[in-house]
């Protein structure tokens, strides 16, 4: 999921940050350069591992900066096809959440069959997905953690024009599956709420998530270790 990436980029160093010893400048910033934003075939730059070498230092004519050749390590997220990861549902087409990146979706065709989703009655999320198996409809929603697995990672091109009203363009995007034996809602979660039956929906809405926990704690004791992580 994560990687260490050794770059090399030439940098222009701002003038008032000449004023730092040379290694703290240059890594505020490749950090103000490279964080959070998506290099497309590496991923999501995550943070700065070290800085392996400086050169240059070079002041060109008509200008206060300087510009340094850098070599550094950039940790980066890029998940593997096939790799399987934890995360929250996020919204009504299946898209997915690990909280620092959003772009993950998982088509309704490869949610578990036969599911269907709806508004949620409380008003705590913008939708949750309901899964029936045989006589029980079990509930997915922004406090279940599911596991996915990863079908593709692409890295759409930047579009010349985007229609007012769309979402954000995304650099990386990450489609997924739950369709599988093992994938979906954790073992324990499912085992609790099949318990719950229609008493489910009363819980949570009056209780929460905290208290829903603490019994699944209790639940996963009971089995001997905490099988839904």
């Amino acid at each position: 999921m994560f990687y260490l990436s050794k770059i090399e980029h030439t940098l222009r160093l701002p003038p008032h940050l000449l004023r730092l010893p040379l290694n703290e400048a240059i890594k505020l910033e490749l950090e103000n350069v490279f964080l959070d934003k998506v290099i497309a075939n590496l991923g999501l730059c995550i943070s700065i591992y070290d800085i392996k070498e400086i050169e240059g230092g070079f002041v060109y004519p008509g200008e206060g900066a300087s510009t340094h050749t850098v070599k550094f390590r950039l940790v980066v997220f890029r998940p593997f096809v096939g790799e399987i990861i934890a995360a929250k549902l996020k919204e009504s087409d299946a898209n997915v959440s690990l909280g620092f990146f959003e772009d993950i979706y998982v088509p309704s065709h490869l949610l578990p069959s036969p599911s269907r989703s709806e508004p949620d009655p409380y008003g705590r999320y913008e939708v949750k997905w309901i899964w029936e198996f045989g006589d029980t409809k079990y509930v997915i929603d922004g406090l279940d953690e599911i596991k996915f697995r990863v079908l593709s990672v692409n890295y759409p091109s930047i579009p010349i024009e985007q229609a007012e009203g769309s979402k954000p363009f995304a650099p990386m995007v990450i489609n997924g599956s739950i369709d599988y034996d093992g994938l979906g809602p954790s073992l324990i979660e499912f085992i609790f709420d099949v318990w719950m039956g229609s008493r489910l929906q009363q819980f949570r809405s009056v209780y929460g998530a905290p208290l829903r926990r603490f019994y699944l704690d209790k639940l996963a004791e009971q089995w001997g270790s905490r099988i839904w992580t």
